[in-house]
């Protein structure tokens, strides 16, 4: 427990770093040109085609009709965006997870090294490739499993359950490898995802729950809309520093627990030499004799 409190502080004081609050501009930058340009592309095509569908639903006419009767006409028009973003929200996690994975997390994890632990070895148990790799499959099964999970939303107790095990899973997975990728052989990586899991996983539904404090700028309704292209941004960086919250919280750990492993097993290893006495150094047979014969003065 001293290690998990003590490496989530040290993770929030870096975060107030300058050099780690300028690196959250990269992903952010670059996630706000994709989505400017997917939303030029294909914003009011995918919306056109989402309004067509609620048309035909028998359930939403009746609906919106129930709503021009209290007095709500234009809630109807507002349903197909607030469903796009509902639907893209997801999107926009794993792919901050996987910018702040593959473009922070190794100069982050060299700064906490540099900083912290400048003797621990670099085995290299994972190159950059295999952590990209790891990246993308694990952000593609927390989508599939966000899509499987998506109608048990409704239910309220779920809602505050479901999409934090999610999350905490995905950073569980995608943070604890890249903080041991460079440092870590593979058969330590594994001894300590594995010793340490139960940890870990606390550790990602903290960050899972941090996460979708970001989604509550949406909880605006109509007026989320209306300045989505001032939340939107706000909303992915946010993002982005809770995973380099998650990612630095996950590096101080992960390094410390790997310089203890080191010391553990140094200290199972050394066998303390001393010298040896004369009855050692005799043959068998001669020790015998040396015990039984009395000594001549």
């Amino acid at each position: 427990m001293r290690l998990l409190f003590s490496s989530f502080w040290r993770a929030v004081l870096y975060c107030l770093h300058p050099k780690v609050i300028l690196l959250s501009f990269v992903p952010l930058l670059i996630a706000i040109g994709a989505a400017g340009m997917l939303a030029y592309l294909f914003w009011q095509s995918a919306q056109d085609a989402l309004l067509s569908f609620l048309d035909a639903s028998v359930f939403v006419n009746s609906l919106a009709a129930w709503l021009a009767a209290v007095g709500l006409p234009a809630l109807k028009s507002m349903l197909a965006p607030l469903i796009l973003i509902v639907v893209l929200t997801p999107l926009v996690v794993a792919s901050t997870v996987l910018l702040v994975s593959t473009m922070m997390t190794p100069g982050l994890v060299r700064m906490v090294a540099d900083r912290r632990f400048p003797a621990l070895e670099r085995r290299h148990g994972a190159s950059f490739l295999a952590s990209v790799g790891w990246a993308l499959i694990s952000c593609a099964l927390a989508l599939v499993a966000t899509i499987l999970t998506s109608p048990m939303w409704i239910v309220p107790p779920l809602v505050l359950i479901l999409p934090p095990a999610i999350w905490a899973w995905l950073t569980y997975r995608v943070m604890a490898f890249d903080a041991l990728a460079d440092h870590a052989s593979s058969a330590e990586r594994q001894t300590l995802l594995q010793q340490h899991k139960p940890t870990l996983i606390v550790m990602g539904f903290v960050v899972g729950f941090l996460g979708a404090t970001p989604s509550l700028l949406w909880s605006m309704g109509l007026m989320a809309i209306a300045m989505a292209p001032l939340l939107l941004p706000l909303s992915v960086w946010l993002y982005t520093l809770v995973f380099v919250f998650a990612s630095l919280w996950y590096v101080h750990f992960c390094l410390a627990a790997l310089q203890m492993l080191r010391a553990q097993h140094e200290a199972e290893v050394f066998v303390p030499t001393r010298p040896l006495t004369p009855l050692e150094v005799l043959p068998a047979s001669d020790m015998v004799d040396a015990i039984e014969m009395p000594t001549n003065k």
